[in-house]
C-alpha cells in the first residue's frame, strides 16, 4: 500500500480504487491529502476511466450517505467533486434552511464567489470529520464557475442549501474543512445535535452553547 509520501501514479491509484467494484473508501481528517490544493483537471483521466470515477463518487455518497462529496476525500487529488440532495426534511426546516432538492450534478474545476451580502449559520458535518457537527456561517448566494464532467461550462447561482453544498464540496478542493470556518464553541457530537439542537435554526444553540450568529439568523 502506498503512503502518503511514496503516492502511487495518479491513473494507477484511480484504477486501484476502483478495483473494488463498492463505495470508496472515504478518507477521515488528518491526511495531508485533504489539506492540500487539488490539481485542476485536464485530462489525466481518460473519458472511461473518468465516467466510472464519477459513478463509483456518486455510489459512495449515497452509501455514506451524504449529499456532496469530492475527489480528495477518497484520496484522489483532482479538482471534481459531485453533489445530490434529496432533500427529505420537513417543511419547516426545508424553508428556515432553504433546502430544495438538488439533482446528481458534477462539479469539474468549480470556484465561487458570494453573490450578495447575506450569510446564513447552520449546522453542517462532513463524511470525513465523522461524528461531529458545528455551526458554520456562509454566503447564502452564490455565482459558482466550473464545467461538467463533459466538459461544457458552468455558470450559475446557487442559493440556499445547494449554496452550502457547493461551497463546502469546493472548499474540500482548496485543501479547507468546514471546521476551518465553524465557530469552535458550537461543535457537538452528532447525538447531541440530535438531542438537543435538532431546530430548523441554530438560535438556542447559540444561546446555550454561547457563540454568536450573522444578524440575518440572530
Amino acid at each position: 500500500m502506498a503512503s502518503p509520501q511514496h503516492p502511487v501514479p495518479l491513473v494507477e491509484h484511480v484504477e486501484q480504487l476502483l478495483a473494488t467494484g463498492g463505495p470508496l473508501p472515504i478518507v477521515a481528517a488528518g491526511l495531508p491529502v485533504l489539506r492540500r490544493t487539488t490539481a485542476r483537471y485536464d485530462g489525466q483521466l481518460s473519458p472511461a476511466l473518468l465516467a466510472r470515477f464519477v459513478d463509483a463518487l456518486r455510489a459512495t455518497m449515497h452509501a455514506a450517505p451524504g449529499v456532496g462529496l469530492a475527489a480528495p476525500q477518497v484520496g484522489v487529488p483532482l479538482r471534481i467533486a459531485v453533489i445530490e440532495d434529496p432533500a427529505p426534511v420537513p417543511e419547516e426546516i426545508a424553508r428556515v434552511r432553504g433546502r430544495v432538492p438538488q439533482p446528481f450534478r458534477v462539479l469539474v474545476n468549480p470556484s465561487y464567489e458570494a453573490a450578495g451580502s447575506q450569510r446564513a449559520a447552520f449546522f453542517e458535518g462532513c463524511l470525513s470529520v465523522p461524528g461531529w457537527q458545528a455551526v458554520v456561517a456562509r454566503h447564502a448566494e452564490v455565482r459558482l464557475r466550473g464545467e461538467d464532467e463533459h466538459g461544457r461550462p458552468l455558470d450559475e447561482v446557487f442559493t440556499g442549501w445547494p449554496a452550502r453544498i457547493v461551497q463546502h464540496e469546493t472548499d474540500h478542493l482548496d485543501g479547507t474543512l468546514y471546521l476551518d470556518r465553524a465557530d469552535p464553541r458550537s461543535l457537538s457530537t452528532n447525538e447531541a445535535v440530535a438531542a438537543f439542537w435538532a431546530h430548523p435554526a441554530p438560535t438556542a444553540a447559540a444561546e446555550a452553547l454561547g457563540f454568536e450568529l450573522p444578524p440575518s439568523e440572530g
